[in-house]
């Protein structure tokens, strides 16, 4: 087996990984670094997130790297602040004991002054974001025509973030450069035409497959509607009272949202994204590591960086676009041999994504229900007495109130005493559970508790043919891409000149309402309403003409024949 120790590096960086702790390195490191230092190519190193890539190209670039030349040599391209100063403080590390080594990190979100002055010291190694760099570049602050080795890394999502053009003027004012290292989690068709472009015969190091999948970590997923994808996080979260992790959303806004909800609502959670400025986004990664948060809410982009060991639980907002991202995601926990949990939560809609992630890594996902309220009154009632049990209060805490303690409740019963102080810490989750309705969606909506147990409800909205909605099939269409609501617990549609009626399941009317009332349909404002109330304040009920649905759930215009055609075609979603 390889060791650090049997490689080629020279005695400075032995000497520091050895003191890091590192023996044996990762699969990735054991095929690139004997390459690099040997016989120095281009290259791409394709691996997941987690796999040691930045000691694969750090200590190779940092044993070429001459400290008696007082210009730039290597330059390493990343796409975030907070990777740039993880590689940076990497680096530090290995190279602590080259004595007259410089390296320095640029990037956006601070002030540029700092950074002038450090580029101006001579370091012979830069890592920089793309954008920072060219900022850089633009005020002649540097200069990179001696730069020989040039390292994209996560070149991916480099890519994905729309820094092609900045990438190509940086390699296109490189032209000392000798060598390019790339290295990406996927080998997508951005990443071979840059590589077509500014590499030449390069040689590919693949370790992907062998970190697609960790066993210890449990996949898990939970069905609930679009509606009521909030409130199942806060079942999660409430079911995991110990839990210390990375929440993932799509989008900024989304990220920003949802981590305000949850603060509100009590919950030690922060924001974590690309609209924060660096001070701010550091000051949460400190709170992070030092566990006075017990979750961050992330983008996938402000979660690259992140470098923690003891990550719990990973929970997705939402399932990503890409399966590929989903690895990253959940490689976040379950590092250093311990275990972990990624959680999903999906509409009935989204369960085909979660069966291409289970072909792709060939990783088994298991369907779990969320939570009811006494399930999760239980858990935390569990998670507390654990925590009585475990605890060693200080000695000092004895002897200065033991006595006070003992005088305050010497005439109370022991069995009243636990009660009291267990209710103390329950009633709050109690409160919030009670009569909780079933997140749970299957094909049928589940009735709400909400609103008395209704398991349907007729809704009227101010649109109908005259404004282009000709079948029930358009409506559906403009109310299931308007809300994310599942077209499966929609029914009996009913298409007028001016208006139209449909039913839903009552656990779903009111978010309905709300959202659509939001909105326009081709210049014309929104009006929806329960057909119920409508009907009562006009006198009259609705009637249903030739555009409402058969008996049998079918019907639209098109005939019996089509509408069954389209509602099989929903339904198989």
């Amino acid at each position: 087996m390889i060791s650090f120790s049997s490689l080629s590096l020279r005695e400075e960086l032995t000497r520091a990984v050895s003191d890091m702790g590192f023996e044996t390195p990762t699969p990735i490191q054991q095929k690139v670094i004997p390459q690099l230092l040997s016989q120095p190519s281009d290259i791409i190193g394709l691996a997941q997130t987690g796999t040691g890539k930045t000691a694969a190209f750090g200590l190779p670039l940092l044993h070429h790297t001459d400290v008696a030349q007082k210009h730039v040599q290597a330059l390493v391209l990343s796409p975030t602040r907070e990777l740039c100063m993880q590689i940076q403080e990497e680096f530090k590390k290995y190279g602590y004991y080259m004595r007259g080594l410089r390296t320095t990190a640029v990037y956006g979100g601070v002030p540029i002054s700092g950074q002038i002055r450090e580029v101006k010291a001579h370091p012979q190694v830069i890592v920089a974001t793309p954008g920072r760099l060219i900022d850089l570049l633009e005020r002649k602050a540097l200069s990179l025509d001696q730069v020989k080795y040039v390292v994209l890394d996560e070149a991916d999502e480099m890519l994905n973030m729309g820094f092609r053009e900045d990438i190509e003027f940086i390699l296109k004012n490189t032209p000392a450069r000798e060598f390019t290292w790339l290295f990406s989690a996927t080998m997508n068709n951005d990443v071979r035409n840059i590589a077509k472009r500014f590499m030449s015969k390069w040689q590919e190091f693949a370790v992907a497959k062998e970190n697609v999948t960790n066993e210890n970590i449990d996949h898990q997923y939970y069905v609930t509607n679009h509606h009521n994808r909030f409130e199942t996080l806060r079942r999660l979260l409430d079911f995991a009272p110990g839990i210390y992790g990375i929440i993932f959303t799509r989008t900024k806004q989304d990220c920003q949202d949802i981590a305000e909800k949850l603060m509100k609502m009590g919950y030690h959670v922060s924001p974590l994204h690309g609209d924060m400025d660096q001070k701010m986004r550091s000051k949460v990664m400190e709170r992070f590591k030092n566990k006075s948060l017990q979750c961050i809410v992330a983008t996938d982009v402000a979660a690259r960086g992140i470098d923690v060991n003891d990550i719990t639980h990973v929970i997705n907002y939402e399932l990503p676009d890409d399966p590929e991202v989903y690895t990253h995601r959940s490689g976040r926990t379950a590092r250093a041999g311990k275990s972990g949990i990624c959680m999903s939560i999906v509409t009935p809609k989204e369960i085909s994504g979660i069966r291409q992630v289970e072909r792709l890594s060939k990783t088994r996902f298991h369907k779990s229900d969320i939570p009811d309220g006494a399930e999760i009154v239980r858990k935390k009632l569990f998670y507390y007495l654990e925590q009585i049990e475990t605890a060693k209060p200080e000695a000092d805490f004895a002897k200065i109130y033991q006595s006070i303690i003992h005088e305050k409740f010497e005439d109370m019963d022991k069995d009243e005493l636990i009660r009291r102080l267990v209710w103390l810490q329950l009633k709050d989750t109690m409160e919030a559970y009670n009569e909780s309705e079933d997140l749970n969606a299957g094909y049928e909506q589940r009735e709400s508790r909400s609103r008395g147990n209704r398991s349907n409800v007729r809704l009227f909205i101010n649109i109908g043919m005259k404004d282009g909605i000709s079948n029930a099939e358009k409506l559906l269409h403009f109310i299931t891409d308007s809300t994310d609501i599942e077209a499966n617990i929609i029914d009996r549609i009913t298409v007028r000149d001016l208006s139209s009626f449909f039913n839903v399941s009552g656990s779903a009317a009111e978010y309905i309402v709300q959202t659509l009332s939001a909105k326009k349909y081709k210049g014309r404002k929104i009006r929806i309403e329960e057909a119920e109330q409508r009907d009562r304040e006009r006198g009259g009920f609705p009637t249903n003409r030739s555009f409402s649905r058969s008996n049998d759930g079918s019907g639209s215009r098109q005939g019996r024949g089509g509408s069954q055609k389209f509602n099989k075609r929903y339904n198989d979603k």
